[in-house]
């Protein structure tokens, strides 16, 4: 209740809870709040204090119940993604496996640079009760338990000690959530007895506040000699990463591309930054890319690299591009721009794109251009072959292929670890800007269907009539389904196609592509496994609430995902694919890949060989 004094008495848990109701974020002139709503599993960690507050805001902050903490996160951050970061979902759950539950998600939300925020249970500040119900016993520190292990993927860290101490961390979590540079998820621990002490905060504490995201000019000198650079160049590329999407910067990066005829490639988290159509997008770069982006990068001699931390499957292991090119890092993140010897422009994409536009006089190479342009037409040749129809087996190529013929333009489409991230980059033609997530930042398994989830959520905020799509394997349906059936319990309508290989089809590929034989990945060849037989995924799907069907090919396909577009609810549409055929062989860069240095197998030995025989090409420096 309110004083004269100008405090009102309010515990930890109502306090946090009615601070998050009145922040708020300007978008494109509008204001709404910047936390959509959240996340959460109740136990007794979190539902007699937290759980009370959040009751009485669940219209101002929605709560979705989730059925995994894990995929509670990765639904949080399929709806980060699709606000490009700029709004956020909470998760909460109870003190001990609840919470290390999250553990996964909060490495996915930290490697792919997204706001998410951790509402977690924490042992007894007063230890009364100690050792409590699931706490983790540290016998040399009692202060240290599994909350702490946040630590390494959080970009904020708090345990809330006192009442008091929320005026301070609140802030600083949202300000290190909404910024460019250290974006990433943010974890506070609430011990359950903190949660319900009380505390006279000033009301001012609770006025409305509205955020926006800085925008970082980047700095003169490092924009003059980028241009300097740029001007030598007679092979020039640019990288287009996420960050392009974050930063808003996709218009600017298309006229810097056109004003200065710079082809461009794209990363997995920048694809959709350009449509496939457009005359300098040359495709995506890197290990499961294209052969029209690879071929340009490795002959490149000055490459702009925009709004990506350049990780391994973009670099190819650092062997993508020659040894004597120079790189331009432009990103809102020092460490992302200054990797691998870069020249360094730290500041806004967006900005940045603008200054090196209105400082430069050059136009790239007609020659240069026409090249990486002939080298693009002859991957969509390629591409129009892999995911046309007509083979004896499926393959995830043709299943890519009949979604993208029959999708609107806004549908959304989503995929994770496994084979398909590699599938959809290669062979998704992007129909419109930001329709892609390929969830590959921390290669997460069991993505698929959750942050789908998310992102429908967010999607149904912005565009209710548009689709989302999640191409899913049977591995990772088989780590994480329990989401159908919050998609439908919401009535937040999903789209699933259901591709069974009939284990870790992709994995079992790169066992076989080391010498090894196959072991433990596909059903088939795991010696514990006496007789292996498939799962019924129909029955599965449909018991969950889905709408479900299989078919027998591509053709079927087509039609079951016209009848999914109709539906009023998610649908799950199961094909079987070829486990060893119909793999997408073009596009592929060079990747690091540890390998037995002895071994009895010669296949193995020939293997290790011809692998460690390319490791030459990977850059030291320049």
């Amino acid at each position: 209740m309110s004083s004269p004094d100008g405090t009102i008495r309010l515990t930890t848990a109502q306090a946090i809870i009615r601070w998050l109701v009145n922040q708020y974020i300007e978008i494109d002139g509008e204001q709404m709040r910047v936390c959509g709503g959240g996340f959460g599993i109740f136990g007794h960690g979190n539902v007699t204090c937290l759980g009370e507050a959040l009751n009485t805001v669940h219209e101002e902050l929605p709560l979705y119940r989730g059925q995994n903490e894990q995929s509670m996160g990765f639904a949080a951050a399929g709806y980060a993604k699709q606000w490009l970061r700029q709004r956020f979902m909470f998760c909460t759950a109870s003190a001990g496996p609840g919470t290390a539950n999250l553990l996964t998600a909060a490495g996915l939300a930290h490697s792919n640079r997204l706001p998410m925020l951790l509402l977690c249970g924490d042992a007894f500040i007063t230890r009364l009760p100690d050792p409590v119900l699931q706490q983790m016993e540290n016998y040399y520190d009692p202060t240290l338990g599994v909350n702490d292990a946040f630590k390494p993927v959080s970009r904020y860290w708090d345990r809330i000690c006192h009442p008091a101490q929320v005026i301070q961390s609140l802030p600083a979590a949202l300000a290190t959530m909404l910024d460019p540079a250290d974006c990433g998820p943010a974890f506070i621990g609430l011990p359950q007895d903190v949660q319900g002490w009380t505390y006279d905060y000033p009301e001012s504490f609770f006025q409305k506040r509205v955020h926006r995201i800085r925008r970082q000019s980047p700095d003169v000198a490092e924009i003059a000699d980028a241009v300097a650079l740029l001007k030598t160049a007679e092979r020039p590329m640019i990288i287009a990463g996420g960050g392009v999407q974050y930063s808003r910067a996709v218009s600017d990066l298309t006229a810097f591309a056109e004003k200065h005829n710079v082809p461009v490639v794209e990363t997995i988290a920048g694809r959709a930054n350009m449509l496939s159509t457009h005359p300098l997008n040359i495709g995506p770069i890197g290990v499961t890319g294209s052969d029209s982006a690879n071929a340009i990068a490795e002959k490149a001699d000055v490459i702009l690299a925009v709004g990506t931390r350049l990780q391994d499957f973009t670099t190819g292991s650092w062997t993508a591009f020659a040894k004597d090119a120079r790189i331009i890092g432009v990103n809102a993140a020092r460490h992302d721009a200054a990797k691998h010897m870069s020249l360094t422009v730290v500041g806004d994409a967006k900005l940045s794109l603008n200054a090196l536009t209105d400082a430069l006089d050059y136009t790239a190479p007609v020659s240069w251009v026409d090249f990486a342009k002939a080298e693009r037409a002859k991957w969509d040749d390629y591409v129009a072959s892999n995911v046309k129809p007509g083979n004896e087996y499926n393959s995830y190529a043709q299943a890519i292929g009949v979604v993208n013929d029959l999708c609107d333009s806004r549908d959304r489409v989503v995929a994770a670890a496994g084979g398909l991230p590699a599938e959809v980059t290669a062979n998704w033609r992007t129909l419109d800007i930001g329709t892609v997530d390929v969830e590959f930042g921390f290669s997460c398994m069991g993505y698929e269907i959750a942050g789908a989830w998310g992102a429908r959520i967010a999607q149904s905020e912005r565009e209710p009539d548009q689709d989302t799509i999640t191409f899913c394997g049977d591995g990772s349906w088989l780590m994480l389904n329990s989401d159908i059936y919050s998609s439908v319990l919401s009535r937040k309508k999903l789209i699933v196609l259901l591709l069974d290989n009939g284990g870790f089809a992709v994995i079992n590929k790169l066992q076989n592509n080391t010498g090894n034989e196959s072991f433990n990945n596909l059903l088939s060849d795991c010696p514990t496994i006496p007789e292996p037989f498939g799962v019924d995924f129909v029955a599965h799907a449909r018991a969950m609430g889905a709408i479900a069907e299989k078919v027998e090919n591509p053709a079927e396909l087509g039609e079951a995902f016209k009848r999914a577009k109709a539906a009023d609810r998610t649908t799950v549409i199961v094909m079987d694919v070829d486990a060893y055929k119909g793999w997408t062989t073009g596009g592929h860069a060079w990747w690091e890949v540890g390998t037995p240095h002895i071994t009895e197998s010669d296949r193995v030995r020939e293997a290790h060989i011809d692998w460690e025989s390319t490791r030459e090409r990977q850059r030291r420096g320049v």
